[in-house]
């Protein structure tokens, strides 16, 4: 596609200005016609009627740089979608999760959603190492135990907290979902703790695949994976429904382990908090929850339960590589006709 000063794509910018990578956006913005809206244009409302008056113009690209800005308009759904310029054929976005857009919309509109999934793949899959350690050997307890003040419950977690922990090495870590994420957390927790690695995806990987995520075996039911592993990491992104209620944590492995790293909104939490306290789970590790920022009161309460605010993903390399790689998928879509991660490819009409 040509680039002539007549002929440059737009792309709509939404949220704050690149921070990070100024010179990857000196040549992003001599590729493409960039249009920023100020934060009170990104509000529902003024958003929305804005898209119906083409106040921007026939942009061809949405561009959000960052998870924590861009979002004001709220959810992209049936109501927003349709409003959307037929010339628009890419959004490209910080961030792993995308439960706030309807892919499947955009696709029906002939437009590729790409999220920033192998930017965070590293801080995610490390903050994983650290639930999966905490899990295994009761860090929470002795964690809120020596932050307490308290010489007595310093002094149980001394006694205690050693009766129940085990070392993570030789046990079965369950990966539900092997994508960017998983298969690095899967990598990391073979090669640190010595873990055997199953998997359960609706895709069974390549060979190459498996045996570069710690040489991971796949599981063809999900059941049959929470029954098997010692340790159950959640993943995968969030599909529109709860993936684990109380029927599904009755299948988990009684006495086994549970991180979470993916969405809250695919666990049930109140039957998360019962399997917690029925011992049919040992311990767990959150680091998302299913109406943030409120954590489960009960959750709050368990020293078996390791909680962190959804920063998984918080390292400062993934943010330069969150709006880095968005601007190098409008570049390779628009430019080369090929975007880098997109995640609805699958739904496009051909």
């Amino acid at each position: 596609m040509s680039t002539t000063k007549e002929t440059k794509p737009i792309v709509l910018h939404i949220g704050d200005p690149i921070k990070h990578n100024p010179a990857i956006y000196e040549r992003f913005a001599s590729e493409f016609t960039v249009i920023r809206p100020e934060a009170e244009e990104r509000q529902r409302e003024p958003f929305l009627q804005a898209l119906r008056d083409r106040k921007w113009g026939d942009f061809d690209a949405v561009f959000r740089p960052f998870w924590n800005t861009g979002g004001e308009m709220g959810r992209w759904d049936k109501e927003l979608i349709p409003l959307l310029p037929e010339s628009m054929k890419i959004y490209a976005s910080a961030g792993a999760g995308y439960d706030w857009a309807d892919v499947d919309i955009m696709a029906e509109h002939g437009i590729l959603y790409c999220n920033g999934a192998s930017a965070s793949s590293e801080a995610v899959a490390d903050m994983a190492i650290f639930h999966i350690l905490s899990v295994f050997r009761n860090l929470a307890w002795s964690s809120l135990a020596a932050r307490s003040g308290n010489p007595e419950a310093w002094t149980e977690a001394h006694k205690y907290a050693t009766m129940t922990a085990h070392n993570p090495q030789g046990h079965v870590l369950g990966v539900v979902g092997l994508g960017n994420i998983g298969s690095v957390i899967a990598r990391k927790a073979a090669a640190a703790f010595g873990m055997a690695i199953r998997y359960f995806d609706i895709v069974r990987k390549t060979p190459g695949q498996e045996a570069a995520a710690g040489g991971a075996v796949f599981v063809p039911a999900l059941d049959e994976l929470l029954g098997a592993a010692d340790c159950v990491v959640l993943a995968t992104p969030f599909g529109g429904s709860v993936l684990l209620d109380r029927a599904r944590f009755a299948k988990f492995k009684r006495g086994s382990r549970f991180v979470n790293i993916a969405r809250g909104t695919l666990v049930d939490e109140d039957a998360l908090v019962e399997a917690l306290k029925s011992g049919q789970l040992h311990a767990a590790g959150l680091d998302v929850f299913a109406n943030e920022p409120n954590v489960h009161p009960e959750l709050c309460k368990m020293r078996n339960v390791t909680l962190t605010a959804h920063t998984a993903g918080g390292a400062i390399e993934t943010n330069w590589g969150f709006e880095r790689l968005a601007m190098e998928n409008i570049e390779a879509f628009l430019l080369k006709g090929k975007a880098l991660t997109p995640v609805n490819a699958h739904l496009m009409k051909k």
